[in-house]
């Protein structure tokens, strides 16, 4: 898959980094040349200084290709703009921005516009909104055997029951977000597209889960 990036700091550089380690193709956009120095020596994606929101840029960084897109600068306006951009011009399937304003990002989370706060920031959140066909982990007991994974329901789960995502004694649904609003009256409750899903698994069960998720005959992109 091909990514473009908008942004070159800290989380920009580091989800870059991450995501041709996976096999992906990078674009990373700055406006700031010295930016790129935190990109390795060698780096084999793009660096293209520019704008998030100017479409000459964007078409230099591959944007009309691109499976998925993250605006993570340091300006909550500019990463709101780039997504809607990137969403409605170029039609990117997976798309998330950085919002410093967490009130904020859940009024774009609202309106269909995928969003991470700052406050609860990792690269491997962003990687699970960017990935959807990867289980990404989050929390875990102190034992390390007991996980808590985020995904993006895939598209097969839409119209079905979300207590079938569990695998019995192996995984379990805690608790779904949609739009924007936590749920945890779960036994009845049927997927919709864009829901996020919460699920309790054991560690040596995620990729047994990865398998579930995505379906049989499928492989989990890279």
């Amino acid at each position: 898959m091909h990514v473009v990036v908008v942004g070159c700091g800290r989380v920009g550089s580091g989800l870059g980094i991450r995501l041709v380690e996976q096999g992906h193709t990078v674009a990373i956009i700055d406006r700031v040349p010295r930016a790129f120095r935190r990109l390795p020596d060698g780096w084999s994606g793009d660096a293209i200084v520019g704008s998030g929101f100017d479409r000459d840029d964007l078409e230099r960084a591959g944007a009309g290709r691109a499976g998925a897109l993250a605006a993570v600068t340091s300006g909550d306006n500019t990463n709101i703009m780039t997504a809607r951009i990137a969403r409605e011009n170029y039609s990117i399937a997976n798309v998330v921005a950085r919002i410093y304003d967490p009130r904020r990002a859940e009024i774009y989370q609202r309106v269909g516009i995928p969003t991470v706060a700052t406050v609860t920031w990792t690269i491997d959140q962003v990687l699970g909104q960017l990935l959807p066909d990867t289980v990404v982990g989050g929390w875990s007991d102190s034992s390390g055997r007991l996980v808590l994974v985020e995904r993006i329901l895939p598209e097969r789960w839409a119209g079905r029951r979300l207590s079938d995502l569990a695998l019995p004694g192996r995984a379990n649904l805690v608790a779904i977000s949609r739009a924007g609003t936590p749920r945890l009256d779960l036994a009845d409750l049927v997927g919709q597209e864009g829901d996020l899903v919460f699920l309790a698994v054991l560690k040596d069960a995620v990729h047994e889960l990865e398998r579930h998720l995505v379906g049989p005959g499928r492989e989990v992109t890279r």
